[in-house]
């Protein structure tokens, strides 16, 4: 696997290259200090992923995964911070990154790395129990599904998807063969114009809760 690290602390960055090639089959490509580096570093190298910090000196980590992420849409961006701040969370979720874990959870580095590469989406417990409050705020009220084009089959889906059931538990709920459950999902995703789950349930909880 191969992984850029991009992080303003060079202590920070050499000492999670050492522990994560120490304990799997990780290799660090290189590393580097701020958002305009992560740009040029993602574009030289194509990692399997990109772990970088969010708040640096120039272009934040935010700013650069959005651009990232807009050149090359199947980016796996995983975002390391000190800070749970709300509105981090709420824009490392919009720019479509794969995952925003807290320094202080340093043992979770390694295991969020490995499920992010196996095609999951990653937040702290801390974090995943903010999402709902956060994605309700600012909206005063809650649309239709109809407003966005979705049928009722599709609505109850993505409730489903947002109270955290996976597509096994969904199809058993709703009387539906997985597969029939997964072209549901994919369906609503490229309806609304959203990567994936994550985003759905974040999209349920601020459009439609």
């Amino acid at each position: 696997m191969n992984i850029l690290i991009v992080d303003d602390d060079s202590l920070v960055a050499l000492s999670l290259k050492t522990i994560l090639e120490a304990t799997s089959d990780i290799k660090i490509l290189a590393i580097g200090k701020n958002g305009e580096e992560a740009i040029s570093l993602y574009d030289e190298y194509m990692p399997d992923l990109l772990l970088m910090d969010i708040r640096m000196e120039g272009m934040t980590g935010l700013d650069a995964g959005k651009l990232i992420m807009e050149k090359h849409p199947d980016a796996r961006i995983l975002l390391l911070t000190t800070f749970s701040d709300d509105e981090y969370i709420v824009k490392a979720i919009s720019i479509g990154a794969k995952g925003y874990i807290l320094k202080q959870d340093f043992e979770s580095i390694a295991p969020a790395i490995n499920a992010v590469l196996n095609g999951q989406t990653v937040f702290g417990g801390k974090i995943m129990d903010k999402i709902p409050a956060l994605m309700q705020k600012g909206s005063s009220e809650a649309r239709s599904f109809l407003d966005f084009g979705l049928s009722e089959k599709e609505f109850k889906i993505i409730k489903l998807v947002a109270d955290g059931l996976n597509n096994k538990e969904i199809a058993a709920k709703e009387f539906l063969s997985e597969g029939t459950v997964r072209n549901y999902v994919s369906t609503i995703l490229e309806k609304l114009e959203l990567r994936d789950r994550t985003q759905l349930a974040c999209f349920y909880y601020k459009e439609l809760a």
